[in-house]
């Protein structure tokens, strides 16, 4: 069997995996092609090698070029901004809609489905009403998306992950400021071993947090395994005397 192992050292986020997937050899062009079928608007993505703290990894950045919102999208006034927001029905719709593989479509609509459920807790709202601010967003559905279609592009059958460092501090979400790891990240990861850091940065997101609750199979030290392929995905930010990288090994049990 196929597997890739998370070696997530500085956390993990959506893009840095879709990233990391990629540069261990997930074909970008089919990725892009399949994306385009969700019905999100016109965006583009952005690939380039940058080095962080001496390890050259890949950067994903999601451009969204719409001159309009798509539908299903609707306009939400959140702490006198104006924010766009979907609910976890409108993603699911689209999803379902989009013909994509059945375990594309299987993995995408479990992350989802994760993060709803632990929004909907936090908020004290029923799942079927939950909108997503920062996760409902273009970037954020083409990472989730893109990430599916990267496992499978890959042929993963099983993801395995290393403790999640969660990073501390405050982060600044659409309700306002909140501690990291932000609640509904933190509900996220109930049950999920973590690691300890002293970064005062959010490292892990509700995106990567989602990700591991729902598709990871073992957490814990390196696997058994006859490593294939390797991939570096690159977060945003620089990190204090380490790569802010996320690592996946590719490999056979």
């Amino acid at each position: 069997m196929r597997i890739a192992y998370l070696d997530c050292f500085s956390g993990i986020s959506g893009d840095m995996l879709l990233a990391a997937l990629v540069d261990a050899g997930a074909d970008r062009d089919r990725i892009e092609q399949e994306l385009r079928k969700l019905p999100v608007g016109d965006f583009r993505l952005e690939w380039k090698k940058v080095v962080k703290a001496g390890v050259s990894a890949l950067k994903l950045d999601v451009v969204d070029e719409s001159q309009a919102p798509a539908l299903p999208l609707k306009p939400l006034k959140v702490l006198g901004n104006d924010h766009e927001h979907r609910s976890h029905k409108d993603i699911v719709d689209m999803i379902q809609a989009a013909g994509l593989a059945p375990r594309v479509t299987r993995r995408s609509l479990a992350i989802f489905e994760k993060i709803a459920i632990a929004e909907a807790k936090i908020h004290n709202v029923p799942v079927d009403t939950v909108h997503f601010h920062e996760v409902g967003a273009l970037d954020s559905i083409v990472d989730v998306v893109g990430i599916a279609l990267g496992l499978e592009e890959l042929d993963i059958g099983q993801l395995h992950c290393a403790p999640i460092p969660t990073g501390n501090g405050y982060v600044r979400c659409a309700h306002g400021l909140y501690p990291v790891p932000a609640p509904a990240t933190m509900e996220l990861l109930v049950g999920i071993p973590l690691r300890e850091t002293r970064i005062d940065k959010e490292l892990t997101t509700p995106t990567g947090a989602g990700v591991a609750a729902a598709l990871v199979e073992q957490f814990g030290p390196l696997p058994s395994m006859t490593v294939e392929a390797i991939g570096y995905g690159a977060g945003t930010r620089d990190l204090p005397d380490q790569p802010n990288v996320l690592r996946l090994l590719v490999g056979r049990r």
